[in-house]
């Protein structure tokens, strides 16, 4: 199951990757309004594909009541185990999400001084390495799991190596910028593995509303998140190129920072749930 998981969001990591220098080429050729209807008669392509071409798996899915359903979700939502894990896997998830979908480019731009054809390339690397970690994540946590070593476990390491990258780039260490972003990519999405393993400590027809009550909270904070930078960004005047001054993005990152912190802290001393590490 995690390598599945592992698999699936690297896909994902293909279309992040489309998003960069292939855009920035397509934009020689088209405007906006021409991709977008591009990757929108995809969609509708994909959505046809999987009508007719996928097959139903019948005979396994029981009908149940409305109320056994809303049932489910406050079982798994009232889980000392659940939030236990859940708020370190939702800020650091949030954390990468809005850095690397919103946040990246601006501060390549601005900290690390690059021109918008190395911005591009840049983001294409980190696209890359978050593509790469979501396969290894799978494939580590599967040859893992041979030795008893739950995906949780896995996932926690990788989300800890997720706050030390961010660290690392709130201080502003010499470490190149694209090695530091790629290693953030890197751990930064390691923490899906948390939804195969938390899964699978509830009974098999709540594993869908365990992932789905994760993942109200990891885009909830997403948008918090990357608001939230913005707002702190903000506070700041601008630099004498226009753009952001390298203490702002220290600051909005470093709130950022602290919470996932609070988080890791919250793990560690909240003992209401034993989190799975080993089989």
């Amino acid at each position: 199951l995690p390598l599945v998981n592992g698999l699936q969001m690297a896909v994902g990591g293909i279309g992040a990757l489309t998003a960069t220098v292939p855009i920035e080429n397509a934009l020689a050729f088209t405007d906006w309004r021409g991709i977008f209807m591009a990757l929108g008669a995809l969609t509708v392509f994909a959505a046809i594909l999987l009508f007719t071409v996928v097959p139903d798996k019948e005979g396994e899915a029981e009908p149940s009541r409305m109320a056994d359903q809303f049932g489910g979700v406050v079982q798994v939502m009232t889980s000392p185990l659940f939030w236990r894990i859940a708020p370190i896997t939702f800020t650091t998830q949030a954390a990468f999400l809005s850095l690397q979908s919103l946040w990246s480019g601006p501060w390549l731009r601005d900290v690390a001084g690059l021109g918008r054809d190395e911005v591009a390339t840049g983001l294409m690397a980190i696209a890359g390495a978050m593509t790469v970690g979501f396969i290894l994540a799978g494939v580590v946590a599967e040859r893992l799991g041979r030795v008893g070593i739950t995906p949780v476990a896995v996932a926690i390491v990788s989300m800890i190596g997720s706050i030390v990258m961010q660290l690392v780039l709130v201080l502003e260490l010499p470490v190149p910028p694209l090695v530091l972003w790629c290693a953030l990519a890197l751990f930064g999405t390691n923490g899906i593995l948390v939804y195969a393993g938390l899964s699978q400590t509830f009974p098999r027809h709540l594993a869908g509303r365990v992932n789905t009550g994760m993942n109200l909270l990891v885009f909830v904070a997403s948008f918090a998140f990357q608001w939230g930078i913005g707002v702190v960004i903000d506070q700041f005047p601008l630099a004498d190129t226009g753009g952001y001054l390298p203490q702002a993005y220290q600051t909005g990152f470093g709130v950022v920072l602290m919470l996932e912190v609070m988080a890791l802290l919250w793990m560690v001393f909240y003992r209401k749930g034993d989190l799975p590490l080993r089989a």
